[in-house]
């Protein structure tokens, strides 16, 4: 038994170790374990109660959970009326492409909109904005003198999605240059607007999991609209 699971599981992985896409089925039986809370705790779920959610029959609903097994999306305890269920982190990412598919569809029309915390930095940001090769390029393309120094907005986990998505519109790029001690990455600018007031956020190109945006403004913005650690702001980046 364990033999054909495992040539099962193999035959559902591409070349490179990636899953194939879930089939339609697979993909809701997982949003509905996801809805019941087993992305981040494991759930207490009969056959015959995920059958009442999917409308369908407790032998289609077993047969469900178990390809869903196979293809490592979710993790079972048996037990002998439940089962405890957790979903992996092969399921969580095929639940985020489809998240992000959504996402794209419906909201990101002209815009994408962030709420975040204040944090404090290490003073890195004042130290890029800094150096002419980055403030010239800003003031071309993004058409404002950047004051020195960004305002580094925290925002949750599941954010970071967003980020992915901007990303796959290509924003301004900021193209790399050397000094006589170091070389300076490329990154990607998008225009936005910070409680209301102009700026940009600069995002590294080659970093894609990042929870804090920097945001970059002719103003200083701690100042400006008298900020605090701590405290909440709505980021709206532009993508036209």
């Amino acid at each position: 038994m364990k033999g054909k699971n495992l040539l099962k599981r193999l035959e559902n992985k591409q070349p490179n170790g990636n899953t194939k896409p879930l089939k339609p089925y697979l993909l809701q039986t997982l949003k509905e374990l996801a809805l019941l809370g087993g992305v981040h705790n494991k759930i207490e779920l009969s056959s015959y109660e995920l059958a009442q959610r999917l409308q369908t029959s407790q032998q289609t609903a077993s047969r469900y959970l178990l390809e869903l097994d196979i293809q490592e999306m979710i993790r079972r305890e048996l037990g002998v009326k439940k089962q405890l269920i957790h979903i992996t982190s092969t399921g969580a990412d095929a639940l985020e492409n489809e998240y992000l598919s959504f996402k794209q569809i419906f909201d990101l029309s002209t815009k994408v909109i962030f709420k975040g915390m204040v944090i404090s930095g290490m003073g890195e940001g004042k130290y890029y904005t800094e150096q002419k090769e980055y403030a010239d390029q800003f003031e071309k393309r993004l058409r404002f003198v950047a004051y020195p120094g960004t305002l580094n907005v925290e925002i949750e986990y599941l954010e970071r999605n967003k980020i992915r998505l901007l990303r796959s519109y290509g924003g301004i790029e900021i193209d790399e240059f050397q000094t006589e001690n170091r070389t300076f990455g490329s990154v990607v600018c998008f225009k936005a607007t910070i409680n209301g007031k102009k700026g940009a956020i600069v995002l590294p190109k080659r970093s894609h999991y990042a929870t804090v945006l920097e945001c970059i403004s002719p103003f200083n913005l701690r100042q400006t609209l008298r900020l605090h650690d701590g405290d909440t702001v709505e980021v709206i980046v532009y993508l036209q």
